[in-house]
């Protein structure tokens, strides 16, 4: 039975230190791209995640001194890691990269754990939301354009080579304040949507469950992510999370901030009718984004706004034959 996996970051006070015993480590590891086999020296700074799923730890690659992000979870000996597979065969600018992983033992003989060395990114899309909630002013609404594109973009090269990530929210948007770069993180539950298999419909996180999830439809497809990427854009807009339905897109229409083409792309994607939401493709194309398509435009900073449009470079796209059994 699959398991959904909830990440819980943590950040401030409420950081645990990481046992001195811990702090420096070298072990054999492996590529995420390559496999190849490599050796890594890292020292352990702090926690900074924690869930069912295990503990997420902020590291440092010696000699480099490159910041990253140690997810270890229990291994199951009888099952491949579908998150580590699909990381693998993931690479795009728009989703946290693995850059290697490697196994070590717990504290019981029979315990084994997997290690993935991820790209360390420093905010979450809810840190910002919760920081703009907190001082009671609406999120820029370039901002939230630049995190929508961004999540779009992430999705269109998840599906198109068949991955559901089946928990989309705010936490698992990780997001480069200085740079504007948006990652979508935690492959804990995603998986390959195959025609006609049956599927566990208690996935995704309570606000951002599509409808055919709350009415327990065991065969379901990639737009589930659609909707739930509505919820993220209309939490952005209203400042909390939207609930599914009518109400929560007519709280929208009753700001007088929010632009009409804001409107008119959440109401093609809040459609309780999968077959009825665009893609993620078709969503990029929406007039709502036009104005990232100006060359002239700046991030809030006056810096210049993120690389949105090398779609040359969108990565080497995995080999779904190979992802068939995940």
């Amino acid at each position: 039975m699959e398991q959904q996996k909830e990440l819980k970051l943590t950040s401030g006070p409420t950081q645990k230190p990481v046992p001195s015993q811990l702090r420096h480590v070298v072990v054999a590891a492996k590529d995420g791209r390559t496999g190849r086999d490599i050796q890594l020296y890292y020292t352990y700074e702090k926690v900074v995640g924690n869930g069912s799923f295990g503990v997420v730890y902020q590291a440092k690659l010696m000699p480099i001194e490159e910041k990253v992000a140690i997810k270890r979870v229990l291994q199951d000996r009888r099952f491949k890691n579908r998150e580590l597979e699909m990381m693998r065969l993931m690479h795009h600018p728009n989703v946290c990269g693995l850059n290697a992983y490697f196994y070590n033992q717990g504290e019981k003989r029979e315990e084994v754990y997997l290690n993935l060395v991820l790209e360390y990114v420093p905010e979450t899309v809810y840190r910002v939301a919760r920081h703009y909630a907190k001082i009671r002013q609406p999120i820029p609404i370039l901002q939230v354009k630049l995190y929508m594109y961004q999540l779009c973009r992430a999705l269109a090269y998840c599906h198109s080579i068949g991955i559901c990530h089946r928990d989309i929210k705010p936490q698992n948007l990780l997001l480069d304040p200085i740079s504007g770069v948006l990652k979508l993180c935690d492959f804990g539950s995603a998986k390959i949507l195959n025609s006609g298999d049956s599927n566990v419909s208690y996935i995704c996180s309570r606000y951002y469950r599509a409808p055919e999830l709350i009415f327990g439809a065991a065969e379901y497809s990639i737009k589930i992510d659609i909707w739930s990427a509505g919820c993220v854009m209309g939490e952005l807009l209203l400042g909390q999370p939207l609930f599914p339905g009518e109400s929560g897109i007519d709280q929208l229409i009753f700001r007088l901030r929010t632009p009409p083409e804001a409107i008119d792309l959440m109401t093609h994607i809040l459609q309780y009718n999968p077959l009825e939401r665009p893609s993620a493709s078709e969503a990029l194309v929406h007039p709502f984004f036009d104005e990232l398509r100006n060359p002239d435009t700046k991030m809030h900073t006056g810096k210049d706004l993120p690389p949105l449009f090398n779609f040359t470079i969108e990565g080497k796209k995995g080999d779904k034959r190979e992802m068939m059994d995940m």
